[in-house]
């Protein structure tokens, strides 16, 4: 049995209330979040579609771990489930499986209504979840807008989800009207702030390639969120994506609160382990690594030559290019009570080094001396090295992840199908329409890490056992 201290059984965006100063004591902060709750719709019209199946799924799955009173499903949820995750045979079963229940909401609930059409006005707070190819965000759910009709990415309906959860909460939070009643979203193929998502990219492409073998560090909070968006793409064989996990960490009560995979039972039991299961039962190939990542080891030649990198260390991510991978994306997000729903992501190599990028750690503010603290400590819940141990803990929330991981994903999916890449994109979940992007200054035309085709039809296989695409025209 382990012995968990404060720091790893609080829950994190219940320690955004204490930090904040919104809550004057734990008990009051637990209460706050006790209250919040949301209501999720879904019409039969859209129930069969995989594409809206994908959009609700991942709001539940995310919204659980936000509004702690409870995410609640009405609508048709007896349609089959139709996404390739195993979480039961209707709709309904998986948003169960996922911790959501079935019934309606009630009158007073902010409310995400899945795809559809406009919706009457309602007075409280109603948005509707819209995407089209690469791109995904959400409207308000009476505004009369349809997406054009092109195929549909899957990471767009993980995109919408996961704003639509931000604007719920932004709101729940808040009580400010203006949440809700905003057009939000961007396109994962021309991520820049100057392309309008709302309208498609001439050169957007259907999906064609999928990455057949990934190296993922670090399984928590972003590495969890990676794996749910691998497991919605469309591979026509599971087996066509082999994967290296790597974590040495194992899941703390906390976990649950910010990582998409993770629930109680788990407790106690190694990342590497749980996040294996779960993609073995997607299909794919696993390996797992069990030791701190550095620069003290090197990739071997058959290996993934591709890392997604979901570390929180500075320490870690200055020796991302120096392992020998050939391409890496690293997501970094906000720690802190006003920054937590940052993102910065980084893909290397760049033109500067990673031991330039992350140049030192980022102690961020000392709020051991707000009153949540302080009343822990007055009451001998916490001694000062407690107090100490827990305030330095960051603040998280699963659905920045999950925006983090779209971003991420869809870097390595826009350079096997000739797209552009960005060696910098940096957006705030307040505001994303103020984000950069800084496009990349290096050539990776000739790289081939070894890919798969959404359709069979085409396809050769290696002696490595994996698919290979042409990118760029070399091979």
């Amino acid at each position: 049995m382990n012995d968990f201290s404060h720091a790893d059984t609080l829950h994190r965006l219940v320690k955004e209330a204490l930090d904040s100063g919104a809550a004057a004591s734990l008990a009051e902060a637990n209460a706050m979040f006790r209250s919040l709750r949301l209501g999720v719709t879904i019409a039969d019209s859209e129930a069969h579609n995989s594409s809206h199946q994908a959009a609700l799924l991942t709001t539940v799955a995310l919204a659980r771990r936000v509004f702690l009173g409870g995410v609640c499903v009405s609508g048709s949820t007896t349609a089959p489930l139709t996404v390739s995750l195993s979480l039961g045979a209707t709709i309904g079963e998986a948003v169960v499986k996922l911790g959501g229940s079935i019934g309606e909401h009630a009158s007073n609930d902010p409310v995400v209504t899945i795809g559809g059409t406009a919706q009457p006005r309602s007075p409280g707070f109603c948005i509707r979840t819209v995407y089209a190819g690469w791109r995904g965000g959400i409207v308000p759910a009476h505004l009369d807008f349809v997406a054009a009709a092109t195929s549909i990415m899957p990471l767009a309906p993980m995109l919408s989800a996961a704003l639509a959860v931000n604007e719920a909460f932004l709101y729940a939070r808040s009580g400010n009207a203006t949440f809700g009643h905003r057009t939000v979203g961007m396109s994962l193929w021309q991520p820049s702030h100057n392309n309008d998502w709302l309208d498609p990219a001439a050169d957007e492409p259907d999906l064609q390639y999928l990455p057949a073998r990934l190296w993922l560090i670090g399984l928590g909070h972003l590495g969890q969120a990676y794996l749910w968006g691998l497991g919605l793409l469309p591979y026509p064989h599971p087996t066509g994506l082999s994967l290296i996990l790597q974590d040495v960490d194992i899941v703390t009560p906390s976990t649950e609160s910010t990582s998409i995979l993770t629930d109680a039972t788990q407790i106690g039991q190694k990342k590497t382990r749980t996040t294996a299961a779960w993609a073995e039962r997607r299909g794919f190939k696993v390996s797992i690594y069990e030791r701190l990542f550095g620069a003290d080891f090197t990739r071997q030649p058959d290996e993934p030559s591709v890392a997604l990198c979901g570390l929180d260390n500075a320490l870690g991510r200055r020796a991302l290019d120096q392992v020998g991978f050939d391409f890496v994306v690293g997501a970094g997000l906000g720690r802190g009570y006003n920054d937590f729903r940052t993102i910065r992501l980084h893909t290397l190599p760049a033109s500067r080094p990673a031991a330039s990028i992350w140049n030192a750690e980022d102690r961020g503010e000392d709020i051991g001396e707000r009153p949540g603290y302080q009343k822990m400590l007055s009451d001998g819940d916490l001694d000062r090295c407690g107090v100490t141990l827990l305030a330095g803990k960051s603040v998280g929330a699963p659905f920045v992840g999950a925006v983090a991981a779209c971003l991420a994903l869809s870097e390595v999916l826009r350079l096997l199908h000739g797209g552009p890449l960005y060696q910098v994109i940096e957006l705030d979940l307040h505001g994303i329409e103020h984000r950069s992007a800084v496009p990349h200054s290096l050539d990776f035309s000739r790289l081939n890490p070894g890919y798969v085709r959404t359709s069979t039809r085409g396809m050769h296989a290696t002696d490595a056992g994996h698919f290979e695409l042409t990118v760029g025209g070399k091979k």
